[in-house]
């Protein structure tokens, strides 16, 4: 994993070369007349403030940022998670939550199911398929979650690049879930992050 805290500190060219080892899982390197290549397989997180001054869509503060200075700090991030902030009661409740552990039981057991549905390709994973490979990633999809993503195609103006990471982002969730099918439920839950479009 590959983690970057404040995001828009960092220069877009940055962000640019980051770009092929991202899409094709490997680094190249070229000095003088030698070029070696490296496998380089990660994941990139980025944090950030929603805005400049931090505080879009907080009820309790006002800000003054522009629509043109929010738009600006997004990139082509397949997943975007808003984290708002956390009232004071929540941090005082003591209800018990899923733990570390267990979500981690279930991240593993979501990458093994991937692994196995994969095995006759080179993906590990539904976020390192590619052409013809991505074709499959919505395998054994109910009648429902066709028609869901058939209208969100339409109203959302998906583009190709924006339909197939829904695609993946609902295979995940349903193998997060440990569902053999996309259902109507996972499509909806992968609608409702900010993806690319």
């Amino acid at each position: 994993m590959l983690f970057l805290d404040e995001r828009p500190e960092f220069d877009r060219r940055v962000l640019e070369v980051l770009r092929h080892p991202l899409e094709d899982g490997c680094v190249t390197i070229a000095r003088a007349a030698h070029t070696i290549v490296f496998p380089d397989r990660f994941v990139l997180v980025a944090a950030m403030n929603p805005c400049p001054c931090g505080f879009l869509n907080d009820e309790q503060r006002i800000y003054h940022c522009t629509p043109d200075q929010i738009a600006r700090r997004r990139d082509r991030i397949d997943l975007i998670v808003d984290v708002p902030a956390v009232p004071v009661q929540a941090i005082m409740d003591t209800q018990p939550v899923e733990s570390s552990a267990h979500v981690r039981a279930r991240v593993c057991d979501a990458r093994a199911a991937q692994r196995a549905h994969y095995q006759d390709r080179h993906a590990l994973t539904n976020a390192n398929l590619r052409g013809d490979d991505a074709v499959s990633i919505f395998y054994g999809p109910d009648v429902k979650a066709r028609d869901l993503l058939s209208t969100a195609i339409e109203r959302l103006g998906l583009s190709a690049r924006g339909y197939d990471r829904v695609r993946k982002v609902a295979r995940t969730i349903a193998d997060l879930a440990g569902s053999t099918d996309v259902q109507a439920e996972h499509v909806a839950e992968a609608l409702q992050y900010p993806l690319v479009t």
